[in-house]
């Protein structure tokens, strides 16, 4: 069947499809009496299924590397996520080549996984459970940092909970730094908050994932 289908069927096993072990084993027999065209026979209902739940895996995957937000704890940037799909074997080299310097941990509570991160050693290990330590003054206050500069670039006359929602669904939300607080805006910005933030703008950056 080729390198392909060895690929696709790797991914396939960490979507969340139900019963994919069962569509996997279609999937096979399937290839082995057509060869690498199975890749191409999308029409094909255990082609079509599989496929459909590979690219959702990929799709998930990819947002997290953009949702995913870090806190600092020991000096080792620690991050949770709850994906339906299990992403962390996906996200592995996009984050240890972001921070190759760094040491950090993202925990998948779904799963109860979590990719630790050394420079230059990575592993994906089991963690069933993972009690977080209060953040600091320095932790809290970047936090709310960052808060202030999500509130301060908003446009309020552009604002659109339906279109965010399509490009930010709700259930990223719980683990994000901007959403993780009651709900206030800041209507006026003051020299002195306007000047820290181009100060702090660039450390800012650092707490995200892109």
């Amino acid at each position: 069947m080729g390198s392909a289908a060895l690929n696709f069927i790797r991914r396939a096993f960490l979507t969340c499809l139900d019963q994919k072990e069962l569509h996997i084993l279609l999937f096979l027999r399937l290839g082995y009496s057509q060869g690498p065209t199975v890749m191409d026979m999308l029409t094909d209902d255990r082609v079509n299924k599989l496929s459909k739940a590979v690219k959702h895996l990929e799709k998930e995957s990819h947002l997290l590397t953009g949702f995913l937000r870090f806190s600092i704890f020991n000096n080792v940037l620690v991050g949770t996520i709850a994906p339906k799909n299990f992403v962390l074997p996906l996200m592995v080299q996009h984050f240890c080549e972001r921070y190759p310097e760094e040491r950090f941990l993202i925990h998948d509570k779904t799963h109860g996984m979590g990719l630790i991160y050394q420079p230059y050693q990575s592993a994906v290990i089991p963690i069933d459970t993972l009690e977080m330590p209060e953040a600091d003054e320095t932790e809290q206050a970047y936090r709310e940092l960052w808060q202030l500069f999500y509130d301060t670039i908003a446009i309020e006359g552009r604002y659109n909970p339906k279109c965010r929602r399509s490009h930010m669904p709700m259930r990223y939300w719980k683990y994000m730094t901007e959403f993780d607080r009651p709900p206030k805006k800041f209507k006026t910005q003051t020299p002195e908050l306007h000047q820290q933030l181009l100060i702090e703008q660039p450390k800012l950056k650092g707490l995200t994932s892109r």
